[in-house]
């Protein structure tokens, strides 16, 4: 009886979820009156929630941790699709992608949906000053028209090797390490490039007194993970550890387990198998080393819009672009429906938010969108698929919603509630499919799909995803 009620639940949930995703959202009323709002949209490529505010207390990143302090948290927010470029193209124009439009690495904005205004673009209409910082758009001027300036710290090759060794590897056209840790200053890497050019627009804002939007994008941890010394010698290696669930699991279907051909192009990376224990210790060690690179820079963005006395007219957004395996169900990417690849950081920061607080209530990464304009007092564009996440950032306790959707390739996700549920179709029908239930199995283990017991859970979640997308096509096309 009990499992009858909560199918009905999600049922109900489903039909709201519909109806916001297919509803336009209304916009709301400026006030000229008011001094235009900053922001500052701070982006980290194939990061996790892998930091000590979530709970991961072997990581030290004191600077997101505080930015956190000052902001709400969102413990359930997931990307769209885990990729790269297709979650990137998602986020800025705030629509969700679907089977022909945003799914691989290099997707294009001004292919796949070349008339809808992106973040920037509608930004730089209100008279906002935009400027995009290294990687935010994963294809170079991909949104034409958008940014008043759009500036890449590249010199050489996009992996950004230092050590002799890597340079003289990737020079014979091939790959070098997977990691790096030379003794330099962070100015030696792009990212810390990356942080001094952000410190010097945000004084140039300053002496121009008009509003902006500066987009700062991080490329590390995204392999390889390279890092200054400094920052590798934080963690002491002999503590490293690998996940519990570092084996593909038995119960999974084979069409969630991806090859990592990423990883799998560094040189010392076997072409097959599993990566040896002290190979893959060194990666995780490597990916830790670069977070805290990377949180060094973030403080010193922040701290200069502190010292410049504009946090407080700023509204700051910090994201992943998706996540990461770190040899959790035997894989080391971001291509996959498990949770380890879906789930994402995200953090917003205003004086007009509740501060060090925290919510369950679940995101998507095309809420950002809205949200931006209605802490800046801007109206929401019409076409946009997200909706405002306001409501929770003044009232962190309260839960608006309990689901999610997201995609890769072939295979659709529904986060409802404590269920993660994904199915594969070809041709119009379903061929795989799984289900986790979060509250007994976090790390998902167990495919409950394959078990009779969860036959009606699995109709019914599998029910209410077909009929968001199908809502969802009719959607667009009246629009």
């Amino acid at each position: 009886m009990k499992k009858h009620f909560f199918i009905i639940g999600l049922i109900g949930i489903a039909v709201g979820f519909v109806f916001n995703a297919c509803t336009t959202v209304k916009p709301i009323v400026v006030d000229n009156t008011v001094t235009p709002k900053n922001v500052l949209f701070i982006m980290v490529d194939d990061l996790r929630p892998e930091l000590s505010m979530y709970g991961k207390t072997q990581i030290i990143s004191p600077n997101i941790d505080g930015l956190a302090a000052t902001g709400v948290t969102f413990e359930r927010a997931y990307c769209n699709v885990p990729v790269c470029g297709a979650s990137r193209a998602s986020l800025l124009t705030g629509k969700r992608p679907t089977a022909k439009r945003f799914m691989t690495y290099h997707a294009s904005i001004k292919k796949e949906m070349p008339g809808v205004p992106t973040m920037a673009k509608y930004f730089k209409s209100l008279g906002y000053t935009t400027v995009s910082n290294n990687k935010i758009a994963h294809m170079k001027q991909d949104d034409p028209g958008s940014w008043d300036q759009e500036w890449y710290p590249y010199v050489k090759g996009w992996r950004d090797y230092i050590t002799p060794e890597n340079i003289a590897l990737e020079a014979g056209k091939g790959h070098g390490y997977a990691f790096e840790s030379p003794d330099v200053e962070d100015a030696a890497y792009y990212d810390g490039k990356t942080a001094n050019k952000s410190i010097e627009d945000l004084k140039r804002f300053k002496k121009e007194g008009k509003p902006f939007f500066l987009a700062v994008g991080f490329v590390k941890p995204h392999l390889p993970f390279n890092a200054p010394k400094k920052y590798w010698n934080l963690y002491d290696k002999e503590t490293i550890k690998l996940p519990e669930n570092s084996v593909f699991p038995e119960s999974a279907p084979q069409v969630a387990n991806h090859k990592w051909g990423e990883l799998r192009a560094y040189k010392g990376i076997p072409k097959k198998g599993a990566v040896p224990t002290k190979m893959a210790k060194k990666l995780i060690h490597g990916y830790y080393a670069s977070i805290s690179y990377v949180d060094a820079q973030i403080g010193k963005v922040i701290k200069t819009l502190d010292d410049l006395g504009l946090r407080e007219n700023t509204s700051i957004v910090f994201i992943g672009d998706h996540g990461w395996s770190l040899s959790e169900h035997g894989l080391w990417a971001k291509h996959s429906n498990f949770e380890v690849a879906l789930r994402v950081p995200m953090i917003f920061s205003d004086a007009q938010v509740s501060k060090g607080s925290r919510t369950d209530s679940m995101a998507e990464l095309i809420d950002v969108y809205p949200t931006l304009c209605e802490l800046t007092n801007n109206p929401i564009p019409s076409h946009v698929d997200g909706v405002s996440l306001v409501e929770n950032l003044k009232s962190p306790l309260k839960i608006t919603r309990n689901q999610a959707r997201s995609r890769w390739k072939n295979g659709e996700t529904l986060i409802a509630g404590d269920y993660f549920y994904t199915e594969w179709k070809k041709k119009g029908k379903v061929t795989d499919v799984m289900l986790y239930n979060h509250s007994t199995d976090p790390n998902e283990n167990r495919n409950l799909a394959v078990e009779s017991a969860y036959k009606k859970v699995v109709d019914s979640l599998g029910t209410i995803l077909n009929r968001q997308i199908t809502a969802y096509k009719l959607s667009e096309l009246k629009n």
